[in-house]
């Protein structure tokens, strides 16, 4: 594609090398025709420009060119960015949030080629347009996306920490069977429990509850094991379980945290090593004799 300076002093174009040649054998171009190539800053004659010496050896004498002080007929018209009018529509339509960041990115990209196109793309306000509608559209539905996803954060948040709590108790309850592995069967004495299978832990932070992380330790003891054959005891039996009554913990139901931390329900340990979540219904049907 090239860009013509007419006799007048204005630049037309871009036209391609196909229409010049078209000039050259209607006369309306010389050799003295001043043009300048796509990406180039230079302006050169036709005369200069190898690919058109073919088209000069078939004209002889061609005539000085007529001013170009319109555009040609043959000129390529400017076509509008599909892309800048799709910007504007989804910005317009950008209330939920979604549409208008992809508003904003169609009108800011619709911009670039429109830019780099030479005059063969218009629509630079719609894009513009589209950019500025999609960015307040977007500013708008802001606390109404964030009113949609926090909750939804919240909640899948909530689960990865019930599903932590109950990996630690898994762990905890695990600990105490290798406890009584190493003590004749025994389950752990009642008033230092903890710091008898501490060493059996991946650590003691496995010990806390992740939604309650100040307490050093978020389970108790089921105070009537401490000292029994653990392979004697009922598997459905509660050997370990969530209390805020802290380090060395140990009870009853009594003891149980007082408030359900994970949307009204606990987690318990079995003696038979198993772990799942209890509804505050069931606390009362739960066994803790050995």
């Amino acid at each position: 594609m090239y860009k013509v300076m007419g006799t007048d002093g204005k630049e037309y174009g871009p036209v391609s090398a196909e229409v010049l040649r078209q000039w050259i054998a209607e006369r309306r171009a010389n050799g003295q025709t001043r043009v300048q190539a796509e990406g180039s800053t230079e302006w050169k004659t036709l005369s200069e420009l190898s690919e058109f010496s073919a088209a000069f050896t078939s004209v002889s004498g061609a005539a000085s060119p007529p001013p170009l002080s319109a555009a040609p007929a043959t000129m390529p018209q400017g076509k509008t960015s599909r892309m800048a009018v799709a910007s504007l529509v989804l910005g317009i339509l950008g209330f939920c949030g979604i549409t208008a960041i992809i508003g904003v990115i169609l009108g800011i990209a619709a911009q670039v080629k429109i830019s780099k196109s030479g005059g063969r793309l218009k629509g630079s306000g719609l894009a513009i347009a589209g950019i500025v509608v999609s960015g307040i559209m977007l500013i708008m539905s802001l606390p109404i996306m964030a009113a949609l996803l926090l909750p939804a954060l919240a909640k899948a948040k909530n689960r990865a920490q019930n599903v932590n709590c109950a990996n630690n108790a898994r762990q905890v309850a695990l600990a105490v069977r290798l406890y009584a592995d190493e003590n004749d069967g025994k389950c752990p004495p009642a008033i230092n429990w903890c710091d008898a299978i501490v060493n059996n832990l991946p650590g003691p932070g496995t010990l806390r509850c992740p939604q309650r992380r100040g307490e050093q330790s978020g389970f108790a003891f089921n105070a009537k094991l401490a000292g029994k054959i653990l392979s004697s005891i009922p598997p459905d039996t509660v050997l370990i379980f969530e209390s805020d009554a802290g380090w060395n913990a140990t009870g009853g139901a009594d003891a149980v945290v007082s408030r359900p931390p994970h949307g009204g329900r606990y987690v318990f340990g079995f003696a038979d090593g198993s772990v799942r979540q209890v509804g505050e219904g069931e606390l009362p049907h739960l066994r803790w004799e050995p």
